[in-house]
């Protein structure tokens, strides 16, 4: 059981020998922190601390101890404070005297200047332009700046007074026209083959010519993948490649001739197509592909917002 004390009663040394003979199994809440250091002043003054004897001072810090919860050293040195000071302060908090900072509002000024000018470029680049501005153009204000480190830079740039005058935050807005194409959930096959999910990557450009896009398709149970490289992600290349794979049952195979190459990789899909799942991209959510998919009786579904699981699988591959 927990309780909360009344010391107040306790006027003499043997009342106060007693009490910590009496509470070694009882267990009780000390003062509120706010109230601690001027009961420890009021017991020092009231049991005349400084005149007593070694024994009786041995009781007094083993009362203020049992009492406060604090421990032996941090009593010693309060008890050592209320003795040159006749009073207790808590000297915990800010210096005095704080350290000066060498990269002041000026510093902050001048990197805001030069990120400006400039859009912000690589904590090196913007060394070096403000070493040039002290040593080129004699723009001495900019000297505290040449003289600082790369990491502490960037630690500049993320202060609060950087971000409230240079960076600006624009809340993500939902789109004015909402695409109606697709439900907006994460497949559930359970356990049957045919679900696809599909993704685009750009191969990346390369001496000025355009690179080629690969669309990749991953079957969510058997874990079949299908990668095709095309010329471009508009909706004729994405249609050439549903109406071939999804089409190839019921097309006859002299009318394919003209893909053989796409052909031999949709081959490894050796089942009925059952659901289709993408990103919120337009090359997979026009009007084109949903007809599609919905004369063929394909479910089209695509990522929900604020859930990117939903196509990590195709993602991760």
């Amino acid at each position: 059981m927990i309780v909360t004390l009344d010391t107040a009663r306790l006027r003499t040394i043997e009342q106060v020998e007693s009490f910590l003979q009496g509470t070694v199994e009882a267990g009780f809440s000390p003062p509120p922190e706010s109230e601690r250091y001027g009961w420890i002043g009021r017991t020092l003054n009231q049991f005349a601390y400084q005149g007593s004897d070694r024994r009786q001072r041995g009781l007094l810090r083993r009362f203020i101890e049992r009492v406060t919860g604090y421990s032996r050293a941090q009593v010693a040195r309060l008890i050592a404070q209320h003795r040159e000071c006749h009073r207790l302060k808590d000297q915990r908090g800010a210096p005095a005297v704080p350290f000066a900072k060498r990269y002041g509002a000026a510093a902050l000024s001048c990197l805001i200047e030069i990120d400006r000018a400039h859009d912000t470029l690589s904590g090196p680049a913007t060394k070096k332009l403000a070493e040039r501005a002290v040593s080129v153009h004699g723009q001495t204000e900019f000297a505290a700046l040449a003289g600082i480190s790369v990491s502490h830079l960037y630690n500049l740039r993320k202060s609060a007074d950087y971000v409230k005058t240079r960076v600006q935050f624009t809340a993500t807005t939902a789109p004015r026209t909402p695409v109606a194409i697709g439900v907006r959930k994460r497949p559930d096959p359970q356990g049957r083959a045919g679900f696809l999910r599909i993704d685009s990557v750009h191969q990346g450009d390369h001496e000025g010519m355009k690179g080629i896009y690969y669309i990749n398709a991953v079957d969510c149970v058997t874990q079949i993948q299908v990668v095709v490289a095309v010329a471009g992600i508009s909706e004729s290349f994405l249609m050439k490649l549903l109406a071939i794979r999804l089409s190839w049952q019921t097309t006859p195979a002299k009318s394919l001739v003209m893909l053989p190459a796409l052909l031999s990789l949709l081959d490894y899909l050796p089942f009925t197509v059952l659901g289709f799942h993408s990103d919120n991209g337009s090359e997979y959510l026009n009007g084109r592909v949903a007809k599609l998919l919905q004369k063929l009786l394909i479910e089209q579904t695509k990522s929900r917002a604020r859930h990117s699981n939903d196509n990590a699988l195709v993602e991760s591959k």
